[in-house]
């Protein structure tokens, strides 16, 4: 058996983190490779004002392009998600699986074990922030960039700083909660917005100020591979850190814990409200099938909440956000390269629909959307066998691929909830600035938004029917999806390599620019056609393999 706490932490983290940092070590390698066969005076000659909204200085070389590309943005989004994701575990996450009352059944406090799975957040993020480090110096070694006057290894460790305030944040939350998805959806929210909300504030005349209420500032405004560590701002994370992790020691101590036998679920409220008691009874009141797929959308319903939020919010803020920058952009629009226009899909950032574009449909949209679906679709066969529910489950005149076909219709619903309200969200923001934006492209793109996450989400089906293995289906969807958004905002900044993008599914998600022209229905096609052959894949590996009863 495992020693303690922390050691069975690390054993069931460490696999995550390894993936991840070797991901982003081999887009580190890409991003130099690519950035080594374009003139980079494109990026270098843009006015100051737009260089300081990417981040790039005036004398950047290809090694700052591919740092502050790959490391500055993607790099920290990845780590901070790793450490809210074991954060939002440590406390929630064991009271979700009911195997907190097992673990306290030990001689050891509730504030011993909290400190165990800090400390071994600490020494995982720790050890991906070193692995980061080692690329980004033997990377630009291995290919011949020059890395002299770059800090290195001070932009890693604000990376392992900010890291770590998202995942106590997380942890935090999930300590007086109780709720993982809660914990891990409000975390990953206030990150998405402070990463993009600090870029449109720095650039704004009178704005600057209110940057600084957003943890991203203290960890980006000092620009540390340039300049060095900034204590100053480090020591306000590391102060927030600290009220945190406060706050989830007072939690945990505090707070009733709850076993996962007595979670109150939106199904249990409808059949317990007179109302809806009687129709809620014939849909889920008995052992048929037509209860499963009512049972996955409850059992998800805070992170659709939590993440639906995140999305109707950004896009009602975009719009005003874009009135406050609009002649900046309109005045710069025509001097950003077509190399780096290719990164958000070619928006023309002269107009709401490239604004949009550029700052909700060619990250956050997707991002939110694949999160729910792999989620949902790595837990859909594999997390019914690792929580031993899947014999009870077959035990029912049930054959696998209605299992499969129920888990998918679950999966559908909860994503069309969430492209409903990142419509109403967009065009609530383009009523409230006055923008004009096309009801009927805005949907097109919201649709395709939404095929492109129910493709990750049978990919993650498909690998769960395949190994059974939940940490499997979610590493490697999410390893995919990364590399493809990767390639496909890549790809095109090279002449010899822009066809391959095509390869990418994100491609054909604002490759037809949907804002202005509206539904690309071959491109549609393309996608939910990859969807099904996912999902057909996923039948076939089901019925064929040896279920798994030992979690």
């Amino acid at each position: 058996m495992l020693a303690n706490v922390y050691t069975k932490a690390i054993h069931d983290r460490w696999k995550g983190v390894t993936i991840a940092t070797l991901a982003m070590a081999v887009m580190l390698w890409f991003a130099m490779a690519i950035y080594q066969d374009i003139d980079i005076s494109m990026f270098t000659e843009m006015p100051a004002a737009v260089r300081s909204l990417w981040g790039i200085g005036e004398d950047a070389d290809v090694t700052a392009l591919a740092y502050g590309a790959m490391y500055s943005s993607y790099g920290a989004l990845v780590l901070g998600s790793l450490a809210l994701s074991i954060g939002s575990a440590s406390i929630a996450g064991e009271e979700r699986n009911g195997t907190l009352g097992l673990l306290l059944g030990n001689p050891r406090s509730r504030t011993s074990v909290l400190a165990s799975k800090a400390l071994a957040m600490v020494t995982l993020m720790a050890a991906g922030a070193l692995a980061l480090w080692a690329a980004g110096v033997i990377v630009p070694a291995l290919i011949g960039a020059d890395v002299s006057g770059y800090h290195i290894g001070a932009l890693v460790l604000h990376m392992f700083v900010i890291s770590m305030f998202f995942g106590t944040m997380a942890m935090a939350v999930g300590a007086w909660t109780g709720n993982r998805s809660l914990a891990s959806g409000a975390t990953a929210g206030l990150m998405v917005f402070s990463f993009i909300a600090v870029g449109i504030f720095s650039v704004v005349e009178g704005w600057e100020g209110v940057s600084k209420a957003l943890p991203w500032y203290y960890y980006d405004a000092s620009s540390p591979v340039n300049s060095g560590v900034d204590w100053g701002h480090l020591g306000v994370l590391i102060a927030g850190i600290a009220v945190l992790a406060a706050l989830a020691v007072a939690g945990v101590r505090r707070r009733d814990l709850k076993e996962r036998g007595v979670a109150v679920t939106m199904l249990d409220r409808l059949r317990g409200n007179p109302r809806t008691q009687k129709i809620m009874e014939k849909v889920a009141g008995s052992a048929r099938v037509s209860r499963i797929a009512a049972k996955t959308v409850s059992d998800h319903q805070t992170l659709m909440i939590v993440v639906g939020y995140v999305v109707l919010l950004m896009g009602l803020l975009m719009g005003p956000f874009y009135r406050l920058v609009d002649d900046f952009i309109i005045d710069f629009a025509d001097q950003f390269p077509e190399a780096i226009l290719a990164m958000v899909g070619f928006a023309d950032l002269a107009t709401p629909e490239g604004w949009y574009q550029t700052e909700n449909f060619s990250l956050t949209v997707p991002i939110a959307f694949i999160v729910v679906t792999v989620a949902m679709g790595a837990k859909a066969l594999a997390g019914e066998e690792a929580r031993r529910t899947m014999g009870l489950l077959l035990a029912n005149p049930v054959r696998r691929s209605t299992v499969v076909a129920e888990k998918t219709a679950a999966m559908t619903g909860v994503l069309l909830v969430l492209a409903v309200l990142t419509f109403l969200g967009t065009m609530g923001g383009s009523l409230m600035a006055n923008l004009g934006m096309s009801y009927a492209n805005v949907a097109a793109t919201t649709g395709l938004a939404a095929l492109l996450g129910l493709l990750f989400g049978a990919l993650a089906l498909a690998i769960s029917a395949a190994t059974g293995r939940v940490k499997a289906a979610v590493y490697g969807s999410s390893a995919a999806a990364l590399v493809f958004y990767i390639l496909n905002a890549f790809l095109p900044l090279s002449d010899a390599l822009a066809g391959y993008a095509k390869w990418s599914p994100f491609y054909y998600y604002l490759g037809g620019d949907p804002l202005n022209q509206g539904m690309h229905w071959g491109h549609a096609g393309i996608l939910a056609g990859l969807t099904v052959l996912l999902l057909g894949a996923a039948v076939a590996l089901f019925e064929r393999r040896d279920l798994r009863q030992t979690g």
